[in-house]
């Protein structure tokens, strides 16, 4: 008889994963078939049901592409993963300051502030790829969804920032 407690079973230490699959995969099938209703595209292009079902559907497919890496690579005992806590806060202090600097500041410089903050000073990437990547995801995703998309994301409310088009 075999000693080994993980034969043809999870792991001890599998079952929080398991539970935090399934939970996101609910989630995401949850908003995939709420959003249906909303409807997916209207005359004028994306409905309001399009962006949810195509993040609702990433949650799933991301959901079980976690559960078969997960159930691919062995599991060893006691190896837990190690986490940061400074890193997890600053992520959570720089999502509140985000989230207060929207509605003053606007979506583009707001933006442009929080990715270069990650990239730059806790992701040390170099200042030019810094740059560029944060122009691309605070200027440019700006305008995707204003002008492409035709979807409102909040302008600065401070006058000369206003003034010039931030």
């Amino acid at each position: 008889m075999s000693s080994d407690l993980t034969e043809g079973k999870n792991p001890p230490g599998a079952w929080p994963i398991v539970a935090g699959q399934a939970v996101i995969g609910l989630v995401g099938l949850y908003a995939l078939v709420g959003s249906v209703s909303l409807g997916l595209w209207s005359s004028m292009g994306p409905g309001a049901g399009f962006f949810p079902a195509v993040l609702g559907a990433f949650l799933v497919v991301l959901a079980i592409v976690w559960f078969i890496q997960e159930r691919s690579v062995p599991q060893e005992q006691g190896a837990a993963e190690s986490f940061d806590r400074t890193q997890i806060i600053a992520v959570v202090a720089s999502l509140v300051v985000l989230a207060a600097a929207l509605p003053f500041l606007g979506f583009q410089l707001s933006m442009l502030a929080f990715l270069m903050y990650h990239l730059n000073f806790r992701a040390r990437i170099g200042w030019i790829r810094a740059i560029v990547i944060s122009l691309c995801g605070s200027f440019g995703v700006f305008y995707l969804f204003t002008k492409v998309l035709h979807v409102s994301l909040p302008v600065a409310s401070i006058p000369p920032l206003n003034l010039i088009g931030l």
